[in-house]
C-alpha cells in the first residue's frame, strides 16, 4: 500500500473505524457442512480490555483430506452501537466423532467493543486469518443464535503524529494512546498492542509491543513508512478488540506555470502545473481580487501523473495575479503555488 496506492486505499478503508474481521475474499469451503451451532450464553457483560469466554459447540462434517481441520464461528452485528461489526470464535477443535461427522468445541472471546446484539451467520474452516495474513475461505452460511453484549468502559485507540504534518521523505513518530471512553483517560497498564505499517494493517500480523504504565507508546517511523498506512490493534483470540488506522498528513507541494505570460483580454490561457505525489484530487486556479481576496476562476482534476491543466482568461488589460490552490484531499494538506502573473492586453 505504498504512496502510489494511498488514495485508493483511503477510499476503501474506514480510517477511524474498524476493518472487517477477515480481509480476504474467497468462496466457502465446499467440503464443509454444518448441522448445528450452539453457544452456552445468550447474554454477557464485559468491561474494558477484558473478554468474556463463551463455550461454542459446532456439529457438522468435513469431507476434505485434513483430519485436523479447525473451525471458526462468525457472528455479525444486528443491533447496538459498539465499534465492532463482527466477532469470531477462536479455533474450534474436533472433540467427538470424526471429521466426516463430528463435534468441534472451543471458545468465543467476546470483547466490550461488541456492545450490542450479534447473530451467528456462518462457520468457516480455519485457522482464522488474523493475526496471520489472509483468511483462507469465506464462511459457510448458517443462521444461528443471537447473543446480547453489554459492553462498558469501551476502549479506543488514538494517535498523535509528530510533526502533525509530516514533510515528504522525512521520519516522524506517533504516540498511540489506549483510552477508556467512559473516563476519557488512558488505561494505566502495560497493554500488548500491535503496531503495523502497510500490509499488516489490512491483513494482520503487526509486530507486538507494550504500552507504558501510562497507557501510551511512542514509536518512531521511517520516511518510507510515511507513504503507507499506519495502524495499531489490540487483539483477542483470534481477532482484535479495537484498532486505529491512519495515513500521516503530508503538505501539498504545488507548482503552476502559464503557457503565456500575456494574452489579449478574453483569451483562454492554459496553466500547467503539478502536485507532488498526488492524483485524483481537485485543484483550483484562483485570481486575486482587490488586495487580498482570492477567488476560484477555473478548476480541474489532478491526473494520476500528478499533473493538471487549468484555464486562465484575462478579463482586463494589465498585470493580473493568479495562483493554483490545492484544497485538503485525503491526507494531503491544502497548499498553493507561487503567485504568477498574466498580462491582459
Amino acid at each position: 500500500m505504498r504512496i502510489g496506492r494511498v488514495l485508493a486505499a483511503l477510499l476503501a478503508v474506514p480510517l477511524t473505524g474498524l476493518l472487517p474481521v477477515g480481509s480476504a475474499q474467497a468462496d466457502p469451503d465446499p467440503n464443509l457442512t454444518i448441522s448445528q451451532v450452539v453457544l452456552d450464553r445468550t447474554s454477557v457483560a464485559v468491561s474494558g480490555l477484558n473478554t468474556y469466554p463463551i463455550n461454542v459447540t459446532v456439529k457438522g462434517g468435513y469431507s476434505g483430506e485434513d483430519t485436523s481441520v479447525v473451525l471458526n464461528v462468525l457472528l455479525k452485528r444486528t443491533g447496538g452501537t459498539g465499534p465492532r461489526d463482527s466477532i469470531v470464535s477462536a479455533d474450534l477443535k474436533l472433540t467427538a466423532g470424526t471429521t466426516q461427522n463430528g463435534t468441534w468445541t472451543g471458545r468465543l472471546n467476546v470483547a466490550s467493543t461488541a456492545n450490542g446484539t450479534f447473530k451467528v451467520t456462518g462457520v468457516m474452516t480455519g485457522p482464522y486469518g488474523a493475526p496471520d495474513p489472509g483468511t483462507p475461505v469465506d464462511p459457510t452460511p448458517y443462521s444461528g443464535q443471537t447473543i446480547t453484549v453489554k459492553g462498558t468502559n469501551i476502549p479506543k485507540i488514538t494517535a498523535s503524529v509528530n510533526p502533525k504534518v509530516v514533510p515528504w521523505d522525512k521520519p516522524y513518530s506517533i504516540t498511540w494512546a489506549v483510552t477508556n471512553t467512559a473516563t476519557g483517560k488512558p488505561y494505566g497498564t502495560q497493554i500488548p498492542i500491535g503496531l503495523g505499517v502497510d500490509t499488516p494493517c489490512a491483513e494482520g500480523g503487526s509486530p507486538m509491543y507494550k504500552t507504558g504504565t501510562n497507557g501510551l507508546i511512542t514509536k518512531s517511523y521511517t520516511a518510507y513508512d510515511g507513504g503507507a498506512m499506519n495502524c495499531a490493534h489490540i487483539y483477542a483470540d483470534p481477532y482484535y478488540i479495537v484498532g486505529q488506522w491512519l495515513f500521516v498528513a503530508h503538505p501539498a507541494i504545488v507548482s503552476a506555470v502559464p503557457s503565456k505570460t500575456s494574452a489579449p483580454v478574453g483569451t483562454v490561457v492554459p496553466v500547467n502545473g503539478s502536485v507532488y505525489r498526488v492524483g485524483s484530487c481537485s485543484v483550483h486556479l484562483q485570481r486575486l481580487y482587490g488586495a487580498s481576496q482570492w477567488r476560484t476562476v477555473s478548476s480541474a482534476s489532478v491526473r494520476q501523473s500528478g499533473r493538471f491543466t487549468v484555464n486562465a482568461q484575462p478579463s482586463y488589460k494589465g498585470l493580473i495575479p493568479y495562483r493554483a490552490y490545492f484544497p485538503t484531499c485525503y491526507n494531503i494538506v491544502a497548499g498553493v503555488s507561487k503567485t504568477f502573473y498574466i498580462r491582459g492586453t
